[in-house]
């Protein structure tokens, strides 16, 4: 595998002393917590001015998961973090399989709660979790390096474009190295943190704020939602379960309890359920209905549907 070489710390501007803080041991609570405060209202405008390549990649992800693809994020540390989170919480906010979106974090799950010295600094780590997960040309990897310089990330990219993966890369700093293998490059400058190096922070808040969009803007494009109602939540605890009767019954006018029967009846699936009876067809064909649909919603639904968001 060739090598990349990684850009000196030096050069990032999340590890440059911020003059904002350089003196914030001796504030007080008030002060450290408005000055970060201050800080992170940064952090919007800097996402708002990759908004283009968020929409790109938005695109592209729905459109490999519809052709039956997966998102796999790969990261370390933070932001390997922050990718687990993502993809753990598609299946019950979208109903999708588990399998669909994929966190790969360096070390393994166990890093998830502790830190795995050194798993970050081998590129070979990152082929290797990719290889265990059996990815293909079908799938869009997104590589999360706030730094832009992860071995292990780097690796990952490389094998990815390799096999013709469509490739998408995350950092907080221009003119890294990633910006050289991801087809698709996202680099809110959210400039130096409040504590020096510490990607935690604002950093760490801008990735998860694009992920949020990369996740829910591909679920809503491939009709996960109808307006901004979760109407493809899966009801896995009793919160979900109160939620999918209120919007089947907001979206068909039947009352709570009939809303909870119509549910019973679909198998607990909102869309067939609400296409169910604002059709007038039974469950089985609601469903050959919204497969028709691509699984929109609103579609699926007659022109003169009395359903609105």
């Amino acid at each position: 595998m060739n090598k990349e070489q990684p850009t000196n710390l030096e050069q990032l501007t999340t590890e440059a002393r911020n003059p904002a803080s350089s003196a914030i041991d001796a504030l007080s609570a008030i002060e450290i917590v408005r000055l970060m405060n201050a800080e992170d209202a940064r952090i919007a405008a800097a996402v708002a001015a990759v908004a283009e390549p968020i929409a790109r990649a938005v695109d592209v992800i729905a459109e490999r998961l519809r052709e039956g693809g997966r998102l796999i994020y790969m990261g370390a540390g933070t932001s390997g973090r922050l990718g687990v989170l993502d993809a753990s919480e598609c299946p019950p906010t979208f109903s999708t399989p588990p399998e669909m979106v994929v966190g790969l974090i360096a070390g393994g799950y166990q890093a998830l709660t502790r830190s795995i010295e050194g798993a970050e600094d081998h590129p070979e780590y990152g082929e290797r979790d990719l290889r265990e997960i059996d990815l293909t040309d079908k799938d869009v990897l997104v590589g999360i390096a706030t730094s832009g310089r992860t071995p292990y990330v780097i690796g990952g990219l490389q094998y990815a474009n390799q096999l013709g993966a469509f490739t998408i890369g995350f950092s907080c700093n221009d003119a890294c190295d990633l910006s050289r293998l991801a087809k698709i490059m996202i680099t809110p400058i959210v400039g130096p943190e409040v504590i020096s190096g510490s990607t935690r922070l604002k950093a760490g808040t801008a990735t998860k704020l694009v992920l949020n969009m990369l996740t829910t803007g591909a679920m809503v494009r491939m009709g996960k939602t109808f307006g901004n109602l979760m109407v493809d939540l899966r009801a896995s605890n009793s919160k979900l379960q109160v939620r999918s009767r209120r919007i089947v019954a907001e979206l068909t006018s039947l009352d709570t309890s009939a809303a909870g029967q119509l549910l019973a009846d679909c198998d607990g699936e909102v869309k067939t359920a609400i296409v169910a009876h604002l059709r007038s067809v039974s469950p089985v064909t609601a469903r050959q209905l919204l497969h028709a649909a691509g699984g929109h919603l609103r579609q699926a639904l007659d022109a003169d549907s009395r359903a609105t968001p």
